[in-house]
């Protein structure tokens, strides 16, 4: 494999028998197989990327490895609809069923064990099917060779390979130094996290999330309304003066803040964590903030971000982005010949925007599923612009698309909310929310900003235009629900929309369209949200 030959002096005859004799051996100690696709992850975007291939090749063999023990699931109820089931129904750890904001049944799997074929079984077969290696790890890629070796010694020959390793949580290194202090440590990311978290939450424990991000902020509420049913309490720890301070504009971050702390958590911004100590007598880990104050707590949930899986990229030779971080690719997701990313690992050019790498569920799934229909022949450019959303419960959220950066100068436009402006309407089963792949139909669907937009708007809302990130509304309270746009160069190059819900396509139009804006007057009658 690595290109070294054999300087003893022997005949050609047995130098053969024994190449044949290893060889032989090499498939008895590890196994050894051959697949025309192979797909390293077991996330959002391999699951879409299997969709993508059987779309243009149905008979398809393609083979999953994963690191983790279960199928392909979807990581996003992890943080907001699973914690609002009714947890005394669930039959056994394993049931990760639930009801979204409308009351409709789901599961965080994207499919039953039944659809995924035994290995052997799927290579047999004539017709192809999908096959999943679980906890495994991959430890070498091949490019030219187009092979992978497995942590056990296997290896999988491939024609085309997908990399969709996503990340791992970004770790605090002063929680392991001491394995007491470790114990008690849940960087949140998998199911296993969210069983662990559930059976301290249950137990009534105090839970402690460092923290003020997307994930740290929902599993906030989400912590703070189990609290309700079975005690415990929640603190949320944070560096930032708001929740969500680095992505929403001040006033609602501090709205945000203030959303987190009636559900029942207690949040302390402006607040660092540095340094925890386990105590034997309260059994308990003592967190040390600011350098001065400090905190008991049963368990410490730390959500800062992730760290993108690279190392395999990075030892077979693919570049690397050292600005971004991830892996480069070209307009087709491809790094290199036959060999295609997606998802979280992926740094790619988007057209309107520049190079960006994203972290959600609607970019993993709709780069995976193109890189799929790539790894088919399909030859497709990604030019897609994903969205991601963020549930403070089931009454209060937002969807945003493109660059959502708090320093950057933005304009909002605001009205009254009515009792239908909630997430509970957003899971609609026209919705990517609801787990349909509409994203690319419902933007293939708005061709354009509607032109009668100013006609169909019949009411004025309330407009709210500022250079400043720092300047907030005289009076916040009227802000139910909005959109907020951010502009690089007058241009909108990001667009939160703040209990609205349907209107993506429209926002996703306005960026592509990169249009100079002189008046902000103008972007009000791209939206109607006034209708009854």
């Amino acid at each position: 494999k690595n290109g070294q030959t054999d300087d003893s002096v022997t005949t050609q005859a047995n130098d053969v028998e024994t190449d044949e004799a290893k060889e032989e051996e090499v498939e008895e100690e590890a196994s050894v197989v051959s697949v025309p696709y192979v797909i390293v992850g077991g996330g959002t975007a391999a699951f879409f990327a299997v969709k993508g291939i059987r779309e243009r090749d149905p008979n398809a063999k393609i083979l999953i490895i994963t690191n983790e023990k279960f199928l392909p699931y979807a990581r996003t109820p992890l943080s907001k609809e699973l914690w609002f089931r009714d947890h005394s129904k669930a039959e056994g750890e394993n049931d990760l069923r639930f009801q979204d904001w409308q009351k409709r049944e789901r599961d965080v799997f994207y499919r039953k064990p039944s659809f995924y074929m035994p290995l052997k079984e799927m290579l047999a077969s004539e017709e192809g099917g999908v096959s999943v290696l679980t906890e495994k790890v991959v430890t070498d890629l091949d490019i030219y060779t187009k092979s992978l070796e497995l942590h056990d010694g296997g290896v999988v020959l491939f024609e085309k390979c997908l990399l969709a390793t996503g990340g791992q949580p970004k770790q605090l290194e002063m929680l392991h130094e001491d394995p007491k202090v470790e114990e008690r440590v849940v960087y949140y990311r998998t199911i296993e996290d969210f069983q662990r978290l559930l059976k301290a939450s249950k137990e009534g424990k105090r839970i402690a999330i460092v923290g003020g991000g997307f994930l740290g902020s929902e599993l906030a509420v989400s912590l703070a309304h189990m609290s309700k049913n079975y005690g415990g309490d929640v603190v949320q720890v944070f560096p930032e003066q708001a929740n969500m301070a680095q992505v929403l504009p001040k006033y609602l971050a501090n709205w945000a803040t203030k959303k987190v702390q009636s559900e029942g958590a207690t949040v302390l911004p402006e607040s660092r964590l540095t340094g925890a100590v386990y105590k034997p007598d309260s059994d308990r880990v003592t967190m040390l903030i600011n350098d001065s104050d400090m905190m008991e707590t049963d368990y410490i949930v730390v959500a800062i971000g992730l760290d993108i899986n690279t190392r395999l990229a990075d030892s077979a030779g693919l570049e690397l982005d050292p600005v971004k971080g991830g892996i480069l690719v070209n307009s087709e997701l491809e790094a290199r010949r036959d060999i295609w990313v997606a998802g979280d690992a992926a740094s790619f050019y988007d057209i309107s925007l520049g190079r960006r790498r994203e972290e959600h569920h609607d970019h993993a799934a709709v780069s995976g599923r193109l890189a799929g229909e790539n790894m088919a022949g399909a030859r497709r450019p990604y030019f897609h612009q994903s969205m991601f959303w963020s549930d403070l419960g089931a009454d209060a959220g937002y969807e945003a698309i493109g660059i959502i950066d708090s320093s950057l100068p933005t304009v909002s436009v605001w009205a009254a909310a009515t009792d239908a402006d909630t997430p509970r309407a957003a899971t609609q089963s026209d919705s990517v929310r609801a787990g349909d792949e509409t994203a690319e139909a419902q933007d293939a669907a708005t061709t354009s900003v509607p032109a009668d937009a100013q006609a169909q708007e019949t009411q004025t809302p309330e407009v709210q235009s500022t250079t400043d990130p720092e300047a907030q509304p005289q009076d916040e309270n009227k802000f139910g629900k909005g959109v907020v746009f951010y502009l690089r160069d007058n241009r909108v190059v990001g667009v939160v929309l703040w209990n609205v819900f349907h209107k993506i396509p429209i926002a996703r139009r306005v960026i592509r369209e990169a249009k100079t804006i002189n008046d902000p007057a103008e972007l009000v009658k791209v939206f109607k949200l006034h209708e009854e």
